[in-house]
């Protein structure tokens, strides 16, 4: 893919790696067929051909927009699409590149900014997590309907292992 960087994009520290990555996408949209986000919402934004798209533009100089952001948090990260790409894009890489521009130009409000600090506060640290989640199944009566799906009543502990032994023969 012919990618002419914008002055800004050449002084990030990884715009050589960005560059390379971008050069090296065919478009052959192999990688759409592996993507969940994309087989789910059907949207080319939402595949991986689509966000190296508006990676890209913002590379180019193209203002990121809470648009651009919204496709760039959709990627689960699963790197699927690396598996079937012929031409070995190394999309995990540039999507990081590609995030970090676009949260330094789009800057989240403060809810969601408290929400995904606290979220990587406690998903590392598994006391934290077991006593928010026993706090939420406590509260689920009084929790909305639509918060009370998500809460479930199952211990953390049943999810983990098989509720039936079998006898060894």
């Amino acid at each position: 893919m012919q990618t002419n960087l914008s002055d800004s994009a050449r002084t990030l520290e990884r715009a050589e790696e960005a560059e390379r990555i971008l050069r090296a996408c065919v478009h052959c949209g192999f990688c759409t067929a592996t993507c969940p986000t994309y087989q789910l919402l059907g949207d080319e934004l939402d595949g991986p051909r689509g966000r190296i798209y508006l990676i890209k533009q913002v590379l180019e100089g193209q203002p990121a927009t809470t648009s651009t952001q919204s496709h760039l948090d959709r990627c689960l990260s699963c790197r699927s699409c690396e598996t079937t790409c012929p031409s070995g894009v190394r999309y995990h890489d540039l999507l990081d590149i590609g995030r970090a521009v676009v949260e330094q130009q789009v800057p989240r409000p403060l809810g969601q900014r408290l929400l995904r600090h606290g979220l990587r506060f406690a998903m590392v640290r598994p006391a934290v997590f077991k006593a928010l989640l026993r706090t939420g199944q406590a509260l689920r009566p009084w929790l909305p309907a639509q918060a009370q799906q998500k809460v479930h009543l199952q211990k953390a502990a049943d999810l983990m292992r098989p509720a039936v032994r079998h006898p060894r023969r």
